[in-house]
């Protein structure tokens, strides 16, 4: 296993900078560029000021990955002022805001279950343990709207070969932080906390299934998962579960917090598939943030050529 070369310094140590909003990137919240898309943002920076955005400390990118997409990338803003994080708030606008005072310092994330050798990671362990890639992959959300996004970090099949697992292990199961006094929004949030997902171990070993330390050439902000997350592009977004704390290998299916809370509306498996609605709208088409038009949406997201073998013959209709 590859050992990236890095500093004395630990993860807790780098002081981060600030980044503040350039004014090309008012301009465009500001609806300069025009459509209603940009209308709606504008009132929302309007009513709720969002905080601003503090950058993370570098990373040492050792190369850019050949999965990632040739397509534009969205802008820093907005991908870091339209989140999901029901821990820190139901609407979009809201973990901007809630999350700047997050503490993900010091961190451990446990790997354990039907494995041969259980460990617990540090950051700064997590961030020796492979060379450190950008993948530029698009990202796809249950609700119709999608990014693209610079992301860092390694394949998740890296922390996986070494905790070795046994015959038994079928699934991986993730579980994120949550702490009341950090988080309260969250008991408002409607589902279920901490925040559960999984996969099948083959889905959790396919060098796509990226496990995530940054984007922008920097650690993650607070509001996008920081420390660590899970992003898997041809998946919808609610997969990539943020600020993980347990990875454990099980012998059965594993709960997931939107299949708890609504199953027949979010499946175990949960793949971007515009042949398969959502129960209350069409998962065909799309909106990329910062454009007015609608493109059509493409079956595993665009990934299939990498993907698609691990469901010959299911039903992906049953299996949503």
């Amino acid at each position: 296993m590859p050992i990236r070369k890095h500093s004395d310094l630990t993860y807790a140590d780098v002081t981060p900078k600030s980044l503040y909003l350039s004014r090309r990137q008012v301009l465009r919240s500001m609806g300069i560029a025009g459509g209603l898309l940009l209308g709606y943002k504008l009132f929302n920076r309007i009513a709720y000021p969002p905080a601003t955005v503090k950058a993370g400390a570098k990373l040492n990118v050792a190369l850019k990955s050949p999965f990632s997409t040739t397509e534009k990338e969205n802008t820093f803003d907005d991908v870091t002022h339209y989140n999901n994080f029901y821990e820190f708030g139901t609407d979009k606008s809201d973990p901007s805001r809630n999350a700047q005072k997050f503490i993900t310092s010091p961190w451990t994330v446990s790997v354990e279950g039907e494995i041969k050798k259980p460990a617990k990671y540090s950051m700064d362990d997590i961030l020796k343990l492979a060379p450190l890639e950008e993948r530029i992959y698009r990202h796809r959300c249950v609700e119709g709207w999608s990014i693209v996004v610079p992301w860092i970090g390694y394949s998740l099949n890296t922390i996986l070969k070494l905790a070795e697992p046994t015959e038994k292990a079928k699934y991986v199961a993730f579980q994120s932080y949550y702490s009341t006094s950090q988080m309260p929004w969250g008991l408002h949030s409607g589902i279920e906390l901490p925040y559960v997902e999984g996969l099948r171990l083959d889905e959790a070993m396919n060098p796509l299934t990226l496990l995530c330390v940054g984007m922008y050439g920097e650690t993650l902000p607070n509001q996008d998962g920081a420390p660590v997350r899970l992003v898997i592009p041809w998946k919808y977004g609610f997969k990539s579960i943020k600020s993980i704390v347990k990875i454990k290998l099980v012998k059965s299916e594993p709960p997931t917090t939107w299949n708890l809370y609504a199953p027949r509306e979010y499946g175990f498996y949960s793949n971007v598939n515009p042949e398969v609605d959502h129960p209350r709208w069409s998962q065909a088409t799309e909106r990329r943030l910062g454009e007015f038009l609608r493109r059509k949406t493409l079956m595993f997201n665009g990934y299939g050529e990498q993907v698609a073998g691990l469901y010959n013959g299911m039903d992906l209709r049953k299996y949503y």
